[in-house]
């Protein structure tokens, strides 16, 4: 082994010993692993954005879409099936679990909170707690979601197509077991 070919593996260990982590901790089950959708650039949607609408909203750029296809392939290559695929509603998180996973129910509790008030999107949070705690030992679910839900249920930061194992807590904040990020 050549000195470059030292230090990409040596760069690359820790990584791969966080993709063991992640695989290792779905195969466990009673997790779920939220991601947040993948790269769609900006902040915000635009004024007048429509949740069903896709060309009212911001969407997922060329990159973002092969991001969410390399998420795809991570799965793929690791034999891991999710029990269930959901969506927060918005375009950008649908197509982050179609294109990788080939399916994703949408479901409003992980929608984005703008344009939503305050005591409903406090259910929305109340409602994920709840939905995690049902998953049982066995068995994993993908969420697709946004930065602020994440942020909100898990309370750490996420990047774009960023996954978190979450494993629930009794009446607080899940745990985060581990992070997948594929870039």
């Amino acid at each position: 082994m050549d000195r470059r070919t030292l230090l990409i593996a040596a760069a690359a260990a820790p990584l791969l010993a966080h993709a063991d982590n992640v695989a290792a901790a779905l195969k466990t089950g009673g997790v779920v692993i939220a991601f947040r959708h993948a790269l769609a650039p900006g902040t915000f949607d635009p004024p007048g954005f429509q949740p069903g609408v896709c060309s009212t909203q911001r969407n997922l750029s060329d990159e973002g879409r092969a991001q969410a296809r390399r998420i795809g392939a991570w799965f793929t290559q690791r034999g891991l099936k999710p029990a269930a695929v959901k969506s927060s509603p918005w375009c950008r998180c649908i197509d982050t679990a179609q294109l990788a996973f080939g399916r994703g129910e949408a479901w409003a509790a992980l929608g984005s909170p703008r344009g939503t008030e305050e005591r409903t999107y406090a259910d929305q949070i109340t409602q994920l707690r709840a939905a995690l705690q049902a998953v049982p030992a066995g068995r994993f679910e993908v969420w697709v979601t946004h930065m602020f839900v994440l942020s909100d249920l898990a309370s750490t930061g996420s990047a774009s197509g960023e996954g978190l194992v979450l494993r629930a807590t009794a009446g607080g904040p899940p745990t985060v077991l581990a992070r997948l990020a594929i870039t």
